[in-house]
C-alpha cells in the first residue's frame, strides 16, 4: 500500500524533474537566439547597387602582411548579413611592407584595381541568388607561404561578417601559385575554401598536391596563356591533368589562351570575360562548403 508521504515524495520528484526540464529548455533557446544568420528573417536580402567600398588598411595581418585593401559591400554597415570573401594574392611585383608608401602598389592588377576604378560588379547573380563579396586583397613582404593564407582567414573571421561556407581564394603569378600551394598543403587547408581560381600560377605540380585537393573536393579553375614566358602554362595544364587523375569532383576546369605574355589576369579577372555565360566571379559562387 502506497502511503501519503511516498505520493508526497513522487511529486516533489516530478516537480523537481520539470524544473530541470525546464532550464533545460530555456538555456537551450537563449543559446539557439545567437547563432549567426547569413539572412536575418527580419529583412529580406536587397541586392547591391552602388559599387564596394574600398579601404587601405594599415595593419599587420602577421609578420609577412604589413597592411591589405579591404573592398566592403556598400551596405555593410547597415546590413547584418553574412558575405563571401574573396582573397586576392598579387605577383611578385607587388612585394610590399603595408606602408603608405608602397601598399598603393596592390591597386595595379586583379580585383582591386577593378574595385578602385569602379569596374568590378556590385552584385553577382547565380542560380536566382545575389551575392556581393568582401575582398581582401594583403601585400606580402616576400613570397606568402600556406600560413600566411591561414593567418589572412583566422583574421577575416575574426574581424568582418563573412560568410564560412563562401571563401575563395585566387591569385596572379605568385599569387596564384600560392592559391595552389594553400589548397594543396593539407585536406584541412583545402577544405576551407569553396573554390580557388590560380591565374598563371607559380607553383610546381605534382600527383601528391592534386589528391590533396581531390579529397577535398575542392573546385578549381585554372588559366593560364599558352605561351607563357615566366610562369610555363604547362604548371597549370600538369595540374589539372594530376586532378583528373585523382577523379576530383568537380571536374576542375583548364582555360589556356592561345596567346604569349604572362599577363592572363587582365582577361581573367574582367567581369565582362565569361564562360559558358558565367565571369570567374560567378563560377566562384556556385560553390560552398
Amino acid at each position: 500500500m502506497i502511503s501519503i508521504a511516498d505520493v508526497r515524495y513522487q511529486v516533489r520528484l516530478l516537480s523537481y524533474g520539470l524544473c530541470a526540464w525546464g532550464m533545460v529548455w530555456i538555456m537551450g533557446c537563449q543559446k539557439a537566439s545567437v547563432q549567426p544568420h547569413s539572412q536575418p528573417i527580419s529583412e529580406s536580402y536587397i541586392p547591391e547597387t552602388q559599387p564596394p567600398v574600398q579601404t587601405a588598411v594599415y595593419q599587420s595581418i602577421n609578420g609577412n602582411i604589413g597592411g591589405f585593401y579591404l573592398a566592403l559591400p556598400a551596405r555593410y554597415d547597415s546590413t547584418h548579413y553574412l558575405y563571401p570573401l574573396l582573397i586576392f594574392c598579387h605577383g611578385i611585383g607587388e612585394l610590399g611592407d603595408g606602408s603608405p608608401q608602397n601598399l598603393p602598389i596592390v591597386l595595379r592588377n586583379g580585383p582591386p584595381k577593378l574595385i578602385s576604378q569602379k569596374k568590378f560588379p556590385p552584385d553577382f547573380e547565380v542560380g536566382g541568388q545575389h551575392f556581393a563579396f568582401i575582398v581582401l586583397s594583403p601585400q606580402f613582404k616576400q613570397w606568402p607561404s600556406p600560413g600566411d593564407i591561414q593567418a589572412i582567414i583566422r583574421f577575416a573571421k575574426s574581424h568582418y561578417r563573412i560568410d564560412t561556407t563562401r571563401i575563395y581564394l585566387t591569385g596572379l603569378s605568385m599569387g596564384g601559385g600560392i592559391t595552389w600551394d594553400y589548397a594543396s598543403a593539407n585536406t584541412a587547408y583545402a577544405l576551407q575554401l569553396a573554390a580557388i581560381l590560380p591565374v598563371a600560377g607559380a607553383a610546381w605540380p605534382s600527383q601528391q598536391k592534386a589528391d590533396t585537393m581531390a579529397k577535398a573536393h575542392l573546385p578549381v579553375w585554372a588559366l593560364h596563356n599558352q605561351n607563357d614566358p615566366t610562369v610555363t602554362s604547362s604548371y597549370s595544364i600538369d595540374f589539372v591533368n594530376y586532378l583528373n587523375n585523382a577523379h576530383c569532383t568537380p571536374a576542375p576546369r583548364l582555360t589556356i589562351f592561345p596567346v604569349s605574355g604572362h599577363d592572363a589576369w587582365t582577361k581573367a579577372y574582367d567581369p565582362n570575360y565569361q564562360e559558358n555565360g558565367l565571369n570567374v566571379y560567378q563560377w566562384m559562387l556556385q560553390y560552398h562548403r
